[in-house]
């Protein structure tokens, strides 16, 4: 491919030591020597030596894949493909043909026998793109004998150590220094994050988030801390879409944080009727919202007990709340007492500096982090929060699941390349939105406009016809593409989301392939 570059990012090595500590490293060997025999020194000399996170010969070989999407023949088709047996839902949703065989970087082969560039990232959790050689590091740590299955009681020192670099990167200091933590950890400020759950998926992150906030009003068990408003309706202030309905959020598949976005209404006007909780949905930057919700629920018989929100809001078109209505919704939020709950699932490592609620300069009161960090080889996510939030017992928020040890070492993994590629990836970023933008100016006819921002930007079409018309063609060509048809309410948009590992040769192929779906100009 035209375009390639000797070093397309920042070059990362790091051994399993370097990660996770010779102290730990040794003990680990020491303990496998005791329990299989082996000599130390092979294990010592594989725990030690460097592993490259991203080598430009990898990065050939997926440039080359790329070279082949939309061009060349086909492998022949999977000649058996398992039937299964899911759901009615799940079958009218599944596109067997584009289902992997074998995939690399940006690409897969579907059992159809075609190669498709991931350029939604396989619906948003690989954005290190399929056999990032960083993880090698995980072989590395199974040689040694490092279990991945342990239990809350006995969660491990990388789960531990993941949960420290996790709290500087939310302080502002860096994720693999070695600064005091002391005066962060014992510091009470809602706006300070230094706790950390270790949860499996978003969707229980982001319902150990609603949970504490409920805990503000109603006793989540025996002996638990009493709750500051007991006696008032807890009302839980969400996203919207444009006409106020509150199906523009999204924070998970559990029944509460479902209520949250639309779902049960049934369930959610009894419980409104009986003064149990109430959903609050504001319309996205409109700040005339947010102090109408504040002015009708804060006094009285109700009180607002949090602000749950994404900052690119791709369940709903990949919409960007604006710093501006973000920063007003923060001040009301701190002047009343009202926790925040910024959910990055599915910002988080897409963002230049890992988290982009640090850009916008917030300071929420929980963050939801998981999806990305895990690239798809563990289901896990994390919740950052407070300490003054910190209301729940040990059976309140746990998942016997949550304490992986190869899970967190996945995200110490991405961390490290991530960190040490942030220009980079916002110059990529930058370049990709730019690009998309051109499109625009070139097919006013047909596109609209650009929603999201840099790796995660979408194009806004005319109509839905023409979205869903275009992502017809695009699948021909063997691209990952998306318009949420499903939505009663879909707003025209086509969305994407490119691997970080998208470099600016493999943009220009993207972009190519765009044009020729657009076709003629104008």
């Amino acid at each position: 491919m035209a375009g390639r570059r000797d070093d397309p990012f920042v070059q990362v090595s790091a051994s399993l030591a370097d990660l996770v500590g010779r102290a730990f490293v040794d003990a680990a060997i020491a303990g496998r020597c005791r329990l299989t025999g082996e000599e130390p020194g092979d294990l010592s000399d594989l725990a030690l030596g460097p592993v490259d996170f991203y080598p430009t010969d990898h990065h050939e070989l997926v440039l080359d894949a790329v070279a082949g999407v939309g061009s060349g023949d086909p492998l022949p088709a999977l000649a058996s493909s398992a039937r299964g047996a899911s759901t009615r839902g799940f079958n009218a949703a599944t596109r067997t043909a584009a289902a992997p065989v074998s995939t690399l970087g940006c690409v897969r082969i579907g059992e159809d026998g075609r190669t498709y560039l991931t350029t939604k990232s396989e619906h948003y959790h690989v954005p290190l793109g399929h056999e990032f050689p960083g993880f090698a590091l995980l072989d590395v740590a199974r040689t040694l004998g490092v279990s991945n299955a342990t239990h809350n009681n006995t969660r491990g020192h990388i789960t531990r150590l993941l949960e420290e670099r996790l709290v500087r990167l939310a302080n502002d200091l860096d994720p693999f220094g070695d600064d005091d933590l002391g005066p962060i950890l014992s510091n009470e400020d809602p706006r300070v994050i230094n706790r950390v759950l270790n949860l499996q998926t978003g969707s229980l992150a982001g319902e150990a988030a609603f949970k504490m906030c409920m805990g503000r009003f109603y006793l989540s068990q025996e002996g638990a801390r009493p709750p500051e408003y007991a006696g008032k309706t807890p009302v839980f202030m969400v996203i919207a879409d444009d006409d106020g309905k509150p199906c523009g959020n999204y924070h998970g598949t559990t029944a509460f944080v479902q209520a949250l976005r639309g779902l049960w209404p049934g369930l959610s006007a009894k419980m409104e009727e009986l003064g149990l909780m109430k959903v609050c949905a504001i319309r996205p930057n409109r700040v005339e919202d947010l102090e109408a919700a504040f002015a009708r629920y804060e006094g009285g018989e109700t009180k607002i007990a949090a602000f749950f929100h994404e900052i690119i809001m791709m369940n709903y078109g990949a919409r960007a709340l604006t710093p501006e209505f973000l920063r007003r919704a923060y001040e009301l939020c701190a002047a009343h007492d009202v926790p925040t709950v910024c959910d990055e699932i599915q910002s988080c490592l897409w963002a230049p500096g890992v988290l982009l609620y640090r850009e916008i300069g917030l300071k929420p009161t929980f963050v939801v982090l998981g999806k990305g960090f895990g690239n798809g080889e563990y289901a896990a996510s994390r919740l950052l929060f407070s300490a003054a939030m910190d209301n729940l017992c040990q059976f309140g928020a746990l998942v016997t699941n949550g304490q992986e040890e190869l899970a967190s070492l996945t995200y110490l993994v991405s961390l490290k390349w991530a960190t040490a590629n942030e220009a980079r990836l916002r110059e990529t970023g930058d370049a990709y939105e730019a690009r998309l933008r051109a499109l625009v100016t070139e097919y006013p006819s047909t596109l609209a406009g650009v929603e999201g921002s840099r790796h995660m930007s979408a194009l806004r079409f005319h109509n839905l016809a023409g979205a869903q018309a275009f992502v017809a063609r695009t699948e021909a060509l063997g691209i990952d593409l998306t318009v949420q048809a499903y939505k009663a309410d879909c707003p025209p948009i086509v969305l994407t989301k490119l691997p970080l590992i998208a470099d600016e040769a493999i943009m220009d192929r993207f972009i190519e392939l765009l044009r020729t779906a657009l076709g003629k100009k104008g």
